[in-house]
């Protein structure tokens, strides 16, 4: 018999962080998070980008980014690309999960 596990935690994707809690986040300046918005690599033009309000998604790519750009010495652009590129895997492995039917494990 299969174990499941509950897991809890608070839903933030109705809160939003500040441009100072969003770099603080992400161990790096608020210069670094506004050079990624302006080069368009960050806060895909959501309405909180005018008033310098992150969601979650942006705190999870921020995050993303900063590690890309410093684990490899990434070039932000390179970085950006990269994480584009996981998070479209990440998309294509929940449709992919939703269209599968449960199967359980033996």
């Amino acid at each position: 018999m299969t174990q499941q596990h509950v897991v809890s935690g608070e839903l933030i994707d109705e809160a939003t962080l500040t441009l100072e809690d969003l770099a603080r986040a992400c161990s790096v300046q608020p210069d670094w998070v506004v050079e990624r918005i302006e080069s368009g690599l960050l806060a895909d033009g959501s309405p909180y980008v005018a008033s310098w309000r992150f969601t979650s998604r942006d705190l999870t790519r921020a995050r993303r980014l900063c590690q890309l750009e410093r684990d490899f010495e990434a070039a932000p652009e390179l970085a950006a690309l990269a994480t584009d590129l996981i998070e479209e895997n990440q998309r294509l492995r929940e449709r992919l999960r939703a269209a599968t039917p449960f199967i359980p494990e033996r």
